[in-house]
């Protein structure tokens, strides 16, 4: 088959287009149970209702943007990135809008194969999901909790992927504003402080990703010793976007009526 946007050729079962210069999602990425809506300037899905309140996400990445500004050991806590998101990017909404986004106390786990400290539960208007929420919201097969062996990676030295990879892969796809599959940054850490998670979009490789990127990224070594995946996801990033991973925003919103 062809790619219907760039004419390329597909090859079988692949579900996203292999030319680099599209990569546009081949089948459909699902829309969550709880649909989508309209906030603000973006749409949003719904991952939660309760108490008259919802959780949402947005449906797209909205932009690139470093974590953090210093190559240093950090957590969500006193990343820029949670600044950002709590200060300028929640100052975007107008005054209506930001009535109805609710403050909520977010924990932050530890990595749970790498066991990095995710720091102290914060306060958030705005926020990044972890990996346990990812799991919870778009599938769960329970790698977290049971990380299979592979067969011996001889790129990342290690007997195990540094991703978690499952049938809920394509659940956690995202495109950007021009379609195409990208990575999303996540409030977790990786394999050590300087390394956060993500879900993984285009790499410009032979895989169908959607995967988590359970060890972050940046060329960063492990105490072990151990290659951690890419360069697509360094806390502190050139002043360009290069490579430079995507945000998702999520936040509680009052429900109207209550």
């Amino acid at each position: 088959m062809n790619c219907p946007y760039c004419n390329a050729e597909v090859p079988a079962m692949r579900e996203i287009c292999p030319n680099n210069d599209c990569y546009r999602p081949i089948k459909p990425i699902p829309v969550p149970s709880g649909g989508k809506i309209r906030f603000g300037a973006y749409d949003w899905y719904v991952l939660d209702k309760q108490d008259g309140k919802m959780l949402i996400l947005t449906e797209k990445i909205i932009g690139r943007r470093a974590y953090h500004g210093q190559v240093e050991d950090i957590t969500w806590e006193t990343c820029d990135m949670r600044k950002y998101l709590n200060g300028e990017f929640y100052n975007s909404f107008n005054q209506t809008d930001r009535e109805r986004i609710i403050e909520v106390i977010n924990d932050n786990p530890d990595n749970p194969w790498y066991g990095t400290s995710g720091g102290n539960p914060t306060a958030d208007l705005i926020f990044l999901l972890s990996i346990a929420d990812v799991t919870k919201y778009f599938g769960d097969t329970g790698l977290c909790e049971n990380r299979p062996k592979e067969e011996p990676c001889d790129w990342c030295n290690d007997e195990y992927w540094p991703w978690l990879d499952d049938d809920y892969d394509i659940n956690r796809r995202a495109v950007d504003n021009t379609g195409m599959v990208m990575s999303w940054r996540l409030r977790s850490p990786g394999a050590n402080g300087r390394c956060v998670a993500f879900v993984l979009g285009n790499c410009w490789d032979e895989f169908e990703h959607g995967g988590i990127g359970m060890a972050g990224g940046g060329s960063e070594l492990t105490p072990e010793k151990l290659f951690v995946f890419d360069n697509l996801d360094t806390l502190s990033m050139s002043d360009n976007e290069h490579g430079m991973n995507g945000i998702r925003p999520a936040l509680w919103l009052r429900i109207d009526g209550y």
